[in-house]
């Protein structure tokens, strides 16, 4: 039988006081074609999994409820969304009611029209954060060279994609999944339109500093290896660095015109020199470290349960 013509994915961490409105909102939506729900419990600590039951039991829409054994992150909830969504388009929500479900609409009807594989949504005004717009600003512009994307073009959590895609993105198995990298690699027909971004309903975010700054590795370190190599760029520089000042040095010597060095100038270059191994090396460790967890097969997910209607 075929599916409904629209799923909503939503990712769900300790939002027992936002997923109900944001269901009752998708359930007044006028699809055609049906649509359905798809929440994924990412290890809330809260009253989440009591109330996203209920859901399931009073809701007007197909609701499927998916419980991951332990929080994961939200990549990898979205993914876990993705595998169990019926939909000819897949839309994933923030579970927080910044992402208006009426501008999904607007994103899937786009996507039709268009017949683009991914629309994302390009926040006329971002309601976070400073701290967090600076790092989605600045997460968008390296991915402008670390991953095959139009330089400019923005990335954002909110979007629509087609069946096709998200099962392609969903076989991907790696631990650190980077959602917007992988579908970067599956497809280059992307759009992207104008959407609203509403003020947070309750609650705050689950995205701290240290989650923030893992996403950007992923982004980096998984789909790249630029970093490799601004690392190998940085140790000829220095190295040429430290090539001419031992001419220089020699040079003075040789003439007599040598200064007095003292223990300060040697800790100091001492420090930029280490510091620049490490570095590097911690670089090359990341790396390294991600292909150990990859290798020795540490799950993306574990779903404890599955609740259908």
């Amino acid at each position: 039988m075929a599916g409904p013509a629209l799923s909503f994915v939503i990712p769900l961490y300790n939002c027992a006081e936002t997923i109900g409105p944001l269901v009752r909102t998708i359930e007044a939506l006028d699809v055609a074609g049906g649509l359905e729900i798809i929440l994924v419990n990412d290890g809330s600590r809260d009253a989440t999994a009591s109330t996203a039951r209920e859901l399931v039991n009073s809701a007007r829409v197909p609701i499927t409820y998916i419980e991951h054994a332990r929080n994961y992150g939200e990549h990898n909830a979205v993914l876990t969304g993705w595998r169990h969504a019926q939909g000819a388009h897949i839309v994933n929500l923030d579970d927080d009611g910044q992402n208006p479900p009426a501008e999904a609409v607007r994103m899937w009807t786009e996507a039709k029209a268009t017949g683009w594989d991914v629309v994302f949504g390009h926040y006329v005004t971002k309601q976070h954060s400073w701290w967090r717009n600076f790092g989605s600003w600045f997460t968008n512009r390296m991915t402008d060279w670390a991953l095959d994307k139009p330089p400019g073009f923005y990335l954002s959590s909110f979007r629509c994609v087609t069946a096709f895609v998200a099962r392609e993105v969903s076989a991907h198995a790696g631990p650190h999944p980077y959602i917007d990298g992988l579908l970067l690699q599956v497809t280059q027909r992307i759009g992207s339109i104008e959407v609203r971004h509403e003020e947070r309903v309750a609650g705050s975010s689950g995205y701290t500093l240290r989650r923030l700054v893992r996403l950007w590795l992923s982004a980096w370190v998984n789909f790249s290896v630029v970093p490799l190599r601004i690392a190998t760029g940085l140790g000829l520089v220095m190295a040429f660095a430290g090539l001419v000042g031992f001419a220089w040095v020699l040079y003075l010597r040789l003439t007599n015109q040598g200064p007095t060095f003292g223990w300060g100038s040697l800790m100091v270059a001492l420090l930029v020199f280490s510091g620049t191994q490490l570095v590097m090396l911690g670089l090359i460790g990341e790396y390294i470290g991600r292909m150990f967890v990859t290798i020795n097969q540490r799950p993306q997910s574990v779903v404890r349960e599955v609740v259908r209607k």
